[in-house]
């Protein structure tokens, strides 16, 4: 089980959350504010320099008013697609 901030799993779910935020068109500030927190504790999470949990991972996904479900399953959606993705030759037979 990965611990780094820098596995390739961990990084994608950060640019998961980050893409929903975008998305929802809130800030950093704005997301540290519903959070009860501030902006450079936002930006470390984004960028890898602070680990958050699950729990934090629910509370980010709530102050952005998506479903933590919708956003793992989100995250879950493109790693599948990193770690299998379809070959040519099985794209091309279905042709």
């Amino acid at each position: 089980m990965a611990q780094s901030t820098h596995n390739p799993d961990y990084q994608l779910l950060l640019a998961v959350l980050k893409t929903a935020r975008k998305r929802v068109g809130v800030s950093q500030v704005e997301l540290a504010s519903r959070l009860g927190n501030t902006q450079t504790f936002v930006s470390k999470c984004e960028r890898g320099e602070r680990r958050i949990d699950a729990v934090e991972l629910v509370e980010f996904a709530e102050a952005l008013g998506v479903e933590p479900l919708g956003l793992l399953g989100e995250y879950l959606e493109q790693r599948a697609a990193r770690l299998h993705p379809r070959s040519r030759k099985s794209s091309a037979k279905g042709r």
